[in-house]
């Protein structure tokens, strides 16, 4: 093993690791880039389900601000490395990127391998050394100051160590929270972890009947008297066990703490863009009129996909054979109101296993915004999911990544 002093050690392959390790070498520092696994870049090959959503085109102020209070955070990262800077950085390291549907950025290629390829080749071409299938097992202090890790091969000495493996999902991927264990041991507090961003599971079984159709633009709230003033817009996707879709990834973050508390969410949806009972009831009573030969799917039909449409009115015991105003008048309001609030509820999600972020990680309040460094050791620095901060779909994450990581790699004091 290399027993020379590195300036920096980086321990993670992600986004985040492999941009702070190019970073401080850039800057002149010599660096050494560890990884448990046999190859860099796992988690990053996954993300966006391959295709690599790098960032996003919101303005920065707008970016910060999709990561509710904790946004302002990201402030001097952001600033030293956004979207732009980003766009830039790949460019100049053989990857264009575009960005079809005017708002989420990919390389073209939409492959992660692209990206995982270049960041390889630069780390290459700036002799950066990199040691894969090696387990950082400690970090090793001195008066309260960094001097190397302790792994499984044996100690590697260096003044100044980064932080950057991840959080806790995907551990199929190399995932198991090391980097919480390390920040703990040396006294930093770790903030309670849920999965985020994953699918969830329904205690309604008819969802299974809907996987074919997606609810474009749906309202999703938590029925929690502590949790009304919670919602998420956007497509919502039925599974064969419960929900899934951007809207479901953004709200899991929100879903999960609860459900470690409560056992149960119950979730109020609107599938009709924030159509009112009232409205929903003139709709109908209008397309009645205008196709007096429809029974009551058909005319729920002209709001929701037939396998939705059929499935409520299954759920409130209406006739399917008869017309909307041959029901019975309590299953009319009953209809009207599913529709408008459609009732489901959580009781369980598909967990760490399938969670594409975390939530939680170690304290802000023990991390410099400035500098991405320790407010407890000297030399020790943290960047991207290990920290207790985490986005919706689109970008956020992988942005942030990488913002933070290119701050961590200045190893500013």
């Amino acid at each position: 093993m290399n027993k020379d002093k590195y300036d920096v050690i980086v321990i993670g392959s992600g986004g985040a690791g492999m941009i702070a390790a190019i970073t401080a070498r850039k800057l002149g520092n010599k660096v050494l880039l560890l990884e448990k696994l046999s190859k860099l870049g796992a988690k990053l090959k996954a993300t966006g389900a391959g295709k690599c959503n790098l960032t996003n085109t919101l303005s920065n102020d707008d970016f910060m601000n999709s990561f509710g209070r904790n946004g302002k955070f990201m402030r001097k990262a952001i600033s030293m490395l956004d979207k732009n800077d980003l766009r830039d950085f790949f460019s100049k390291i053989g990857v264009e990127t575009d960005t079809k549907d005017g708002f989420r950025i990919f390389p073209v290629t939409h492959n992660s391998s692209t990206i995982i390829n270049a960041l390889e080749k630069e780390l290459n071409r700036l002799e950066i050394d990199v040691m894969c299938d090696i387990k950082v097992e400690n970090i090793l202090l001195c008066d309260s100051k960094v001097i190397g890790v302790n792994t499984n091969k044996g100690e590697l000495k260096a003044s100044n160590v980064i932080v950057a493996t991840g959080g806790l999902g995907f551990p199929s991927l190399g995932a198991n929270g090391d980097g919480h264990l390390f920040a703990k041991d040396l006294g930093h507090k770790i903030t309670d972890l849920y999965p985020a961003m994953l699918p969830v599971i329904t205690k309604e079984k008819w969802v299974a009947n809907c996987t074919a159709d997606t609810i474009a633009k749906a309202i999703v709230k938590i029925d929690l008297k502590k949790a009304k003033k919670l919602k998420a817009v956007g497509d919502l996707i039925f599974t064969k066990k419960g929900l899934r879709g951007p809207v479901i990834l953004d709200f899991s973050r929100e879903i999960t703490p609860l459900l470690e508390k409560y056992k149960e969410v119950p979730l109020l949806i609107n599938m009709v863009k924030g159509k009112n009972e009232d409205e929903i009831f003139q709709h109908l009573k209008k397309q009645s009129s205008l196709n007096p030969d429809y029974n009551v799917v058909q005319l729920l039909e002209t709001l929701l996909p037939s396998s939705v449409a059929k499935s409520l009115c299954m759920e409130v015991k209406a006739n399917i054979e008869k017309k909307f105003k041959e029901q019975d008048g309590q299953i009319r309001d009953n209809l009207v109101k599913i529709v408008v609030n459609t009732p489901l509820t959580v009781i369980d999600s598909v967990g760490f296993k399938q969670a594409m972020i975390t939530r939680g990680g170690v304290s802000l309040k023990e991390i410099s915004p400035e500098t991405m460094q320790s407010k407890i050791i000297d030399g020790l620095y943290f960047c991207g999911e290990v920290m207790d901060l985490d986005g919706p779909c689109g970008g956020y994450n992988l942005q942030w990544s990488f913002s933070s990581g290119n701050l961590a790699g200045h190893l500013y004091k």
